[in-house]
């Protein structure tokens, strides 16, 4: 419905790798549908934004979220955060994040959630990750960014958005 007759979409947890299996279909025949006199269907991505080297440990930032998300929304049996990242590929993790949340062990579930799903859904890293991120969010569909620039004072936000920027103008 929403690449019907929406004119953007932001979908949750969404990582380049995962969006054809979790979201192909659907969008495949939504757009069939869409009348052809409405715009392109805006599609927003990205996650935190942290440039530079030996930034990776403010990936863990995005934890405390996740967890909640996929752990506790919703009912054991219909969380729509949970299915999601069982279909990017986490089905184990998901479950034991979603048992550990609902047991009460926060902060279990956080550490629960797999690093390499975190470097999937972030922007944070040296200039060249950061970029070949980009890359794989454009190929997969994505047309603009949706991003939160970490740091831990406001001066490296800022330099954050600068750095992205600049990279997004050098491809």
């Amino acid at each position: 419905m929403t690449a019907e007759v929406a004119d953007a979409w932001l979908p949750a947890f969404y990582t380049a790798e995962a969006a054809q299996a979790i979201w192909g279909d659907a969008l495949t025949r939504g757009l069939t549908k869409r009348d052809p006199s409405r715009p392109p269907l805006e599609v927003f991505a990205g996650g935190g934004v942290a440039i530079g080297d030996g930034l990776e440990d403010l990936r863990n930032l995005s934890r405390p979220q996740i967890a909640l998300y996929v752990g506790g929304m919703g009912a054991r049996s219909k969380n729509f955060y949970n299915q999601i990242f069982t279909q990017s590929g986490y089905a184990d993790e998901a479950r034991d994040i979603q048992d550990l949340y609902l047991a009460g062990k926060k902060a279990e579930a956080e550490a629960a959630i797999p690093d390499d799903y975190l470097e999937r859904n972030s922007l944070i890293g040296p200039a060249s990750f950061v970029k070949e991120r980009l890359y794989a969010l454009k190929e997969s569909g994505v047309t603009s960014l949706n991003v939160g620039f970490m740091g831990r004072t406001r001066e490296e936000r800022v330099q954050n958005c600068d750095a992205l920027r600049n990279i997004v103008d050098s491809m």
